[in-house]
Formats: C-alpha cells, sequence, structure tokens
C-alpha cells in the first residue's frame, strides 16, 4: 500500500525499482524486494522521467489491458498522469499493455506451483467424497453449501471462491449465490467449488442424484446417464487435445461439435479457464471465438498451463449435468490433477 503515487519498475536486466512518496520509503527498504528504493516529496513527474531517461526502454509495458483482469490494475486518472508525465519524451508513444508479458508470467507455472494447484485440487476431491455421505434429501442449497465450506474450514484451509450449488432445476448453474431451494427425490445436485490451498486455487464441479420416491429406481434415468456420459467423454476427448501450441478456441470448437453431433444444444461459456493464484489466472482460455473473450482464445497453450475444463447439459426436471476436472498442459496431452467424476453418485 502507498499513500502517494508511485512508480514500480522492473528491467529485464534483473532492477527491481520503487519510486515512492519520501514517508513510505521505510516499508520498501524493510521489504527487501527492490534492488532500489527511490523517493520524491513535492511531486514524482521529473523524478519518473529521470529514471526512464537512465534505461531508455524500447518498451515500456504498463499495467492496463482489454482482455486481461490480471493486466489491469492501473486507473484510468493515473493512466492519463502517466501520459501527462511523459508528453514531452519519447518513451510516451513506447507506452504498451503489460497484458502479454504479464499473461505469459502468470499462466507458465513452476513445478512448485503446480504441486499446490494439484493439492487444492486432492483436497477438494476428498471434500466432496466427505459431503456427499452427509448430503441428503431435504437439505436447501445454503445447507449444503455451508456443510462443504465448514468441511474445507477443517482442512486448516480457505474456498477459493463462494461455492455454487443448485437443487435440480429449481436454480440455474452460474455464479449466482446458493438459495433456500430443496433437494426432492429425483433431483440431480449440481455443486461447483474449490479449495484454496497456500495461496493456490482448485476449481470442480460434482454431480449427485436423488432417486425418485415410491420408484423401484435401479439406475438413473436414461436421459440423465446419457448426458453425464457425453460431458464425461467430452472432457476425456478434449484433454487429450490440450498440448502446447494448441489454441484454445480449437478444443473449445471440438466439444461444440461433439454435442451438435449427439443432439445437444451448446453451453454459454468457455470450455476452460487457467488456475493458479486466482480461480481465473493467466492469460489464455479454452474457449469460443466470442468478443467477450477477445484475443486470449487464440493464445497457444504452454506446457505446464493449468486449466479446468468444464461444462454442462441442461435436463428440464432433473437439474444441470456440468463437471469440471482440473488440468495440466503436456507435450501428451493434459494431467488431470485429482481423481475425476467418471460414475454418478446415486442416493
Amino acid at each position: 500500500d502507498v499513500t502517494w503515487e508511485s512508480l514500480f519498475l522492473f528491467s529485464r536486466t534483473g532492477e527491481a525499482i520503487a519510486l515512492v512518496g519520501n514517508f513510505d520509503q521505510e516499508d520498501f527498504i524493510r521489504s527487501s524486494r527492490f534492488t532500489e528504493v527511490l523517493t520524491y516529496t513535492e511531486g514524482a513527474g521529473k523524478d519518473i522521467v529521470k529514471l526512464i531517461d537512465r534505461f531508455n526502454p524500447k518498451k515500456i509495458a504498463v499495467n492496463y489491458s482489454a482482455n486481461n483482469p490480471a493486466s489491469d490494475g492501473l486507473t484510468h486518472g493515473m493512466y492519463l498522469q502517466l501520459k501527462d508525465y511523459l508528453k514531452d519524451t519519447p518513451y510516451g508513444e513506447r507506452m504498451v499493455s503489460s497484458e502479454e508479458l504479464m499473461s505469459r508470467l502468470r499462466s507458465r507455472k513452476l513445478p512448485s506451483e503446480i504441486e499446490l494447484v494439484e493439492k487444492a485440487a486432492m483436497l477438494a476431491d476428498d471434500v466432496w467424497r466427505r459431503a456427499a455421505a452427509k448430503i441428503k434429501v431435504g437439505m436447501t442449497e445454503i445447507e449444503i453449501a455451508d456443510l462443504v465450506e465448514k468441511l474445507i474450514a477443517k482442512t486448516g484451509h480457505k474456498i477459493s471462491f463462494e461455492t455454487i450449488v443448485n437443487a435440480g432445476d429449481k436454480t440455474k448453474p452460474g455464479h449466482g449465490s446458493p438459495t433456500e431451494a430443496k433437494m426432492s427425490p429425483g433431483d440431480l445436485l449440481h455443486i461447483d467449488f474449490g479449495v484454496e490451498y497456500k495461496g493456490y486455487c482448485s476449481d470442480i464441479q460434482r454431480l449427485l442424484y436423488f432417486k425418485r420416491e415410491g420408484e423401484d429406481e435401479d439406475s438413473p434415468p436414461d436421459e440423465l446417464t446419457d448426458a453425464f456420459t457425453m460431458v464425461r467423454r467430452i472432457i476425456s476427448e478434449t484433454a487429450t487435445m490440450c498440448r502446447p501450441g494448441v489454441q484454445g478456441f480449437e478444443v473449445d470448437d471440438r466439444a461444440r461439435q461433439l454435442l451438435a453431433d449427439n443432439g445437444y444444444p451448446a453451453y454459454e461459456h468457455a470450455l476452460g479457464h487457467q488456475l493458479g493464484r486466482d480461480v481465473h489466472d493467466g492469460g489464455a482460455i479454452i474457449g469460443p471465438k466470442w468478443e467477450r473473450y477477445g484475443v486470449t482464445v487464440m493464445i497457444p497453450l504452454e506446457a505446464d498451463n493449468l486449466f479446468t475444463l468444464e461444462l454442462e447439459i441442461m435436463l428440464p426436471g432433473i437439474g444441470c449435468v456440468g463437471l469440471e476436472e482440473d488440468i495440466c498442459v503436456t507435450e501428451d496431452g493434459a494431467t488431470f490433477l485429482s481423481p475425476r467424476q467418471m460414475e454418478l453418485v446415486i442416493k
């Protein structure tokens, strides 16, 4: 945190320089995160120009972006202020979005980071297994979410986002909060949640079917079995495509083609997003060429990128047949970071 406007400069040769107001200096020195801490008293403009002059950079990557929120922290006012400081220098024309640089940095995971996300995914899978044993007909979405989040808390870790629960088709999947809707016989429970482990996030979706009351149901309805099998198959097939150099829209196209070929409607979102320190991390997205995703679906996947693969088929009277798995991109296709849901849980 800073009190006055500040500039943080990271050079390609390893310098990490903080230019901060005079009374902010001590914390930055004590942090040991910077190779140099500079201060100003009256105003930062001249000192900023002087500092940039030292490097005479060909490009200045600035924290703004139209496609990646992780690269878009600069306010519009601060952007205009920086442009004004640099207006009589050649540097104003050298400013570019930090999006490409930061997207690659956040997307490329170290082995230790992969291990942390894998641990988060394994914890989520274990929480699901314990929660599924306790979930009953008559519980509300709120009660089910509370159960899951308390089980996560018992592990000593946190949720990576607010738990999403759908009781049959009484509520729609998405980013809505749990409601008072109750699970009934014949409903499919759909849950979307994750665990944050040491600052790294997982994100999975799981399903549980409650047999109809007064009926001798040895197995779920055929339409549910068929939809579950299709969603599972699409995740399996698209995972094999997740290799370095493949573009996200190519993988997403395959998922949509499989749905269309089998008479199912397309899902209304991307097939996958990256995971890491945020639930939605990195730059590339596995999704369609829609305006809302910008250039992110055309960024080639790289080895050790971590993604989700997720899609759903909606069944009236039953609910959301949605699964989500966490994966790591490798030269031979994706590996899964935790056990998959390969069979429908039935109660």
